[in-house]
């Protein structure tokens, strides 16, 4: 089996590198984490979340799984949204997609992949849901596309969850924002789905959709 020795040997010259660039800075991040964010992304090695958003560590909050997807039976997920929101109170849900995601290609394609399969089923039912939205666009269009409604679903999830609807009831700050990440240039594109409050949600969800259009009937 290789050795794993280099990653060792990076991450000595990296904590070197950080404490001589800021002196006191793992004492200071070992007392406590205060992140304002929660970063819900695909678990995508090229979607590195502190790189994407210029933040160091501690600042912000991570899940990731395949194909950034936030289901009500997931536990895992929620419990991190709880303890996010609860405890750490932070004040911004990025759930956050990328175009070129593996998990939505496949759904498109009908490519097998294992086990996940029964995951991705779940941006299967996104892609079955809003199909005359998807099926006159070109093939590039419709992986692009995809990946957006599934950030825009995931969103609304994020923000039907007890988690979040207990915290607006009780008049926490916190908003809950759907971005998608391009791979060919680094940038970042906000999907226009930010919700601040319970009352907001049907209407943003709504409207999200309108930005694709049904193919008028002949």
């Amino acid at each position: 089996m290789p050795s794993l020795q280099n990653l060792l040997d990076n991450n000595r010259i990296w904590a070197a590198r950080m404490e001589a660039q800021r002196p006191g800075f793992f004492s200071q991040l070992a007392h406590q984490q205060t992140p304002k964010y929660l970063w819900i992304g695909c678990s995508d090695s090229r979607v590195p979340a502190n790189e994407i958003t210029g933040l160091d560590p501690g600042e912000v909050f991570v899940h990731r799984n395949i194909a950034n997807v936030v289901v009500h039976s997931d536990l895992n997920a929620l419990s991190v949204i709880q303890f996010a929101v609860d405890h750490l109170k932070v004040e911004h849900i990025m759930v956050v997609g990328h175009y070129g995601c593996g998990g939505v290609l496949a759904t498109l394609r009908g490519t097998r992949v294992g086990l996940a399969d029964n995951w991705l089923r779940h941006v299967h039912d996104v892609k079955l849901r809003h199909r005359r939205r998807l099926d006159h666009l070109t093939v590039a269009e419709q992986e692009d596309t995809l990946c957006e409604m599934n950030v825009i679903e995931q969103v609304g999830n994020v923000a039907l969850s007890n988690v979040l609807q207990d915290a607006w009831a009780r008049g926490q700050k916190v908003a809950v924002h759907g971005w998608c990440y391009g791979l060919k240039d680094g940038l970042v594109k906000d999907l226009g789905v930010s919700m601040q409050g319970a009352h907001e949600v049907v209407d943003v969800f709504r409207n999200a959709f309108k930005r694709y259009p049904r193919p008028s009937k002949a």
